[in-house]
């Protein structure tokens, strides 16, 4: 019973893989994202602790961790892992491709354009990301009408998908805002952008895929369907009602509504993901689990910080603190510690070159940077969040040096991964390596 998710979904896994070069392509963009945005905030760590929007390299910042890292992961992730979740042939290796090539170049636009305060390099990018996410979209809608089994990952890729529609257009209209093109006010688009893209498209993928990837990681059962779906649909209705105030429907009433429908759909999932690391057959997750459970802390400390924004908390640094949060804290935190799992993972069913049998992920992985990226990020974030809270860039400046040399810790575990995929293990390590 523990191991059948773990079953179902490896069940012929092999015969639906894209290339390792397709989804690695995405995951290294991520992580070169990731230092680069490090990188940014230094540079900008003198706005951030009353950060309030514009032009700059905090808001650069902002948006390499979101497009270049958390929807970057996702891009990469979802193309490989929805096609073996639900059971269906990849049918495009082709398109994959075209999105990246549209995606990462057009995410190096915007930094650049934010950072540097050019608006025609902005939008550029922007039309790029907007292209290569209209790929995505199409892709992900086929995947979901398509698939066999999985029901609770195929409702909270379906809500995704309507959120990521949401982000388009919002996104459109908030970059368009500085060549004096805007579809809607900035207020609205700004409160409608950061409920659907950080709640909706990546949260509900990261909602969704948790599904998936928790108890396969512990070797535990399924979640129950019916909880996970009631909690699917209390985050989907707090979405509608959080996009209906952002419209200006009854605006702090809703919010308030929001919040609190989030907060039971969060407290039914986080229950589950509890449930699935206590009972597993495998109990030791180590430290990319424990930056997991860190995470999951923070998502609901993230919505009682959006609550205090919603009833206008008499701090100046609130916004600040809620964004540090939720994107920094919560996201970040979980893809960082996903990612340094399931990317051993992936590269571990791909054979290496001539006849020898594949590498476990454990051999593929080192784990010395990773204790050094563990320590400095949860340093960055504390450091980050003590400088909202006395106002002072020094402090932010620190937390953003602390946060590159975690980034670079976490880029030599990449390229060791790189490295090792290359070449085949030694005999002794092929006959002895623990299974990851």
């Amino acid at each position: 019973m523990a191991t059948r998710l773990a079953g179902t979904f490896l069940a012929g896994a092999t015969s639906r893989l894209l290339p390792a070069s397709i989804p690695l392509r995405f995951f290294g963009a991520a992580v070169a994202s990731h230092v680069f945005a490090w990188l940014a905030l230094l540079a900008g760590s003198g706005t951030l602790p009353r950060f309030a929007g514009g032009l700059g390299w905090t808001l650069a910042a902002l948006h390499l961790v979101t497009l270049g890292v958390l929807v970057m992961t996702a891009i990469g992730a979802s193309l490989q892992l929805l096609p073996v979740a639900t059971r269906q042939p990849v049918r495009s290796m082709r398109w994959p491709v075209v999105i990246w090539w549209l995606y990462a170049p057009g995410v190096a636009a915007i930094a650049l354009g934010m950072g540097l305060a050019l608006p025609w390099l902005l939008a550029a990018g922007a039309t790029a990301v907007i292209a290569a996410l209209v790929v995505y979209g199409a892709l992900l809608a086929r995947n979901l009408a398509g698939a066999r089994g999985m029901p609770i990952v195929v409702a909270h890729g379906w809500s995704a998908l309507a959120s990521l529609l949401a982000v388009l257009v919002t996104a459109f209209s908030l970059a368009f805002t500085y060549v004096g093109l805007p579809l809607i006010d900035r207020a609205t688009g700004l409160a409608l952008h950061v409920a659907f893209a950080a709640y909706g498209l990546m949260g509900m993928l990261a909602l969704g895929f948790s599904y998936i990837l928790v108890p396969m990681f512990a070797l535990s059962a399924a979640p129950p369907e019916r909880r996970a779906l009631v909690s699917c649909a209390l985050a989907a209705l707090a979405l509608v009602l959080a996009g209906a105030a952002a419209l200006g429907l009854a605006p702090q009433a809703l919010r308030v509504a929001a919040v609190l429908a989030a907060l039971v759909a969060v407290g039914l999932h986080l229950r589950m993901m509890v449930v699935a690391t206590k009972t597993g057959m495998r109990r030791e997750l180590g430290r990319s689990f424990r930056l997991v459970r860190i995470s999951w802390v923070l998502l609901p400390l993230s919505l009682l910080a959006a609550l205090a924004v919603a009833l206008g908390a008499p701090f100046g640094g609130m916004p600040t603190l809620f964004g540090l949060t939720l994107i920094g804290g919560w996201l970040l935190t979980f893809l960082l510690g996903i990612l340094q799992r399931i990317v051993p993972f992936l590269a571990s069913m791909h054979k290496p070159p001539g006849k020898s049998a594949p590498r476990t992920p454990s051999s593929l992985t080192d784990d010395r940077p990773l204790a050094v990226h563990f320590w400095c990020h949860l340093a960055a974030l504390a450091l980050l969040a003590l400088a909202i809270l006395a106002d002072n860039a020094w402090i932010a400046a620190t937390g953003a040096l602390v946060g590159f040399a975690g980034a670079i810790a976490f880029s030599t575990f990449f390229v060791i991964l790189l490295l090792r995929m290359r070449r085949p293990p030694p005999a002794r390590a092929t006959r002895n390596a623990p299974v990851a």
